[in-house]
C-alpha cells in the first residue's frame, strides 16, 4: 500500500488521550526524544488570542518577505490540506517531506498517548530545524500557557491578538481566566505587541508583563492606527504618524490586525524593515478564507451574472460576528445589494451569539452541516439557531444546493446584484474551498 500523508495522520490522531489535559510533558517529552528542536529554531514571534492570529501572521509574512527576508510560518487549523500547517522559507511543506518527518515523530513516541496538535507540532519543529530560515512566525493552537508551542524561551517577541469568549472548557469561563492562560506566552524581558483588548484582559497582560519585565506595547498607548476603507492605514508610535495603503485584506476590522503588525516590526532585533516593505506587504498579503471573494469556480459559475458576488469567511464566535456584521454594513451602505447567508458550525461554538450580530444585514439564512464532520451541528440545529435570532432560515444538504436555492429564489434577470456569504466555520470553509477548486 502506497503511504500518504494523510495514512499517516489518521495513525497519529489514534494516539489522542482520551482525556485532554492542558499541559506541556507530553510534548516536552517528545522534544527531548527527537533532539530538543525547539532549541534550534530561528528567531520566533509567537502569536496567541482569539481573533485575528492567522491575519497578523499573514501580514508580518509578506512584510519580511517583501524585506528579502526567509520566514517559516505555523498555523492552524489548515483549510484543505494538512500541508498549509507549514511553511518553509515561501513553499508549503512537500509531500514526501512531510511524511518522513511524522512518522520520524510517530517512531520516537512509540504509542505513548499524545494530542494530534502536539505531535504534529513537534513535526513542524523538525521541519524548521531542517531548512535555513531568518524568522519563524509561530501560532499557538489553543491557549497560550500549556499550548504546546509554548516551549521557546526567549522569543524575538510575543503578539497578543484580541480575547474573546472561546474554548472555555480548557480555558476557563471567564476573560481574566482566558487572558491568563494567553499571557503564558509573555516572556521574561522580551517585547510584547498587545492588540485591543477587553479591560479584563488588558490587566491581565500588564500584570504579567511587569512581573516579568516584558516591554509592553500596547495599542492605543504605544501605538494606534485607523483608516478609511478605500483611502489609506493611518499609523502612529515613537516614531511619530504614517501613512500607509489600505490591507489587502477586506474588512474595517484588517487596519487593528495590519496596525498591530506594524507594531511588531518595529521591534524586530537585527531585522531592517522599512516603510516600502511595510507599503508592499500590506498590498500583497493574502489570507484565504478571512472575507475571502470567490471569483472562479463551480460555484461562482452558479451565480446569475457577475455583479453577484461570494464571499467565504471562517469565524466563529462572537466576536467575528461583530466584524462579519460591520462588513456586511459597509457593503450595504456603499451598493446596497441584498445580502444571504450559508450558515455552518461547529457543535462547540455558539451559532445565537454568532448569528444575532448578522440577522439585522441579511435577508435570509441557508443552513448546511459541515459534510465529513461528527462535530457539526445538524442543519435542523442551525436552522432552530437562524430562527432563534430572527432570520428566515431553510436547510438543504449541501453548500452547492444552498446556492443553487438563493440564486432560483432571487434571480431578476441581468439587472439583479446580490451577496452571498458562506461563513460559520473554518472547517466548513475549507470544504467550500476544496469543492470549489
Amino acid at each position: 500500500m502506497n503511504v500518504n500523508s494523510d495514512i499517516v495522520l489518521d495513525r497519529l490522531n489514534k494516539l489522542h488521550p482520551k482525556i485532554i489535559d492542558l499541559e506541556l510533558g507530553r510534548v516536552e517529552r517528545l522534544l527531548a526524544a527527537v533532539g530538543h528542536p525547539e532549541r534550534r529554531l530561528p528567531p520566533v514571534v509567537h502569536v496567541a488570542g482569539t481573533n485575528g492570529k492567522g491575519s497578523v501572521i499573514a501580514y508580518l509574512r509578506a512584510i519580511l518577505e517583501a524585506a528579502g527576508y526567509r520566514v517559516h510560518v505555523y498555523t492552524s487549523p489548515h483549510l484543505v490540506r494538512f500541508h498549509e500547517r507549514i511553511r518553509l522559507a515561501g513553499r508549503l511543506i512537500d509531500e514526501h517531506a512531510l511524511i518522513a518527518l511524522l512518522e520520524e515523530c510517530e517512531q520516537a513516541n512509540g504509542g505513548t498517548p499524545i494530542t494530534f496538535f502536539e505531535i504534529t507540532t513537534v513535526a513542524a519543529f523538525l521541519a524548521f530545524t531542517r531548512e535555513p530560515a531568518d524568522i519563524l512566525l509561530l501560532e499557538t493552537g489553543l491557549g497560550g500557557e500549556f499550548d504546546a508551542t509554548n516551549v521557546i524561551d526567549r522569543p524575538l517577541a510575543s503578539v497578543l491578538m484580541p480575547i474573546s469568549f472561546d474554548h472555555m472548557q480548557f480555558l476557563g469561563d471567564s476573560l481574566t481566566k482566558i487572558a491568563l492562560a494567553k499571557a503564558g506566552i509573555i516572556k521574561r524581558g522580551r517585547p510584547a505587541i498587545v492588540s485591543p483588548q477587553p479591560d479584563e484582559a488588558m490587566a491581565v497582560f500588564e500584570a504579567k508583563a511587569a512581573e516579568l519585565g516584558a516591554p509592553l506595547h500596547r495599542f492605543g498607548r504605544e501605538w494606534s492606527c485607523d483608516g478609511e476603507l478605500k483611502t489609506a492605514l493611518r499609523f502612529t508610535d515613537s516614531r511619530g504618524p504614517r501613512t500607509y495603503p489600505v490591507p489587502g485584506l477586506a474588512g474595517r476590522h484588517q487596519f487593528r490586525n495590519a496596525g498591530c503588525a506594524i507594531a511588531t516590526t518595529a521591534l524586530l532585533a537585527g531585522f531592517t524593515i522599512t516603510d516600502a516593505h511595510i507599503a508592499e506587504g500590506l498590498r500583497s498579503v493574502t489570507w484565504p478564507a478571512r472575507m475571502q471573494r470567490l471569483t472562479g469556480g463551480p460555484l461562482v459559475e452558479r451565480l446569475p451574472n457577475p455583479t453577484w458576488e461570494l464571499w467565504l469567511d471562517g469565524g466563529h464566535n462572537a466576536e467575528a460576528g461583530e466584524v462579519i456584521a460591520a462588513m456586511l454594513e459597509d457593503w450595504r451602505r456603499q451598493d446596497g445589494k441584498p445580502a444571504h447567508l450559508i450558515f455552518g458550525m461547529l457543535n462547540t461554538k455558539d451559532p445565537a451569539a454568532f448569528l444575532k450580530q448578522l440577522a439585522p444585514h441579511v435577508e435570509d439564512m441557508a443552513a448546511v452541516a459541515i459534510p465529513g464532520d461528527h462535530a457539526s451541528l445538524s442543519v435542523e440545529e442551525c436552522v432552530a439557531a437562524g430562527a432563534g435570532v430572527g432570520l428566515l432560515s431553510q436547510g438543504y444538504h449541501s453548500v452547492e444546493a444552498a446556492l443553487r436555492a438563493i440564486v432560483d429564489a432571487h434571480d431578476g434577470g441581468p439587472k439583479e446584484s446580490r451577496r452571498i456569504l458562506i461563513c460559520g466555520s473554518l472547517y466548513l470553509a475549507g470544504t467550500v474551498l476544496a469543492e470549489n477548486n
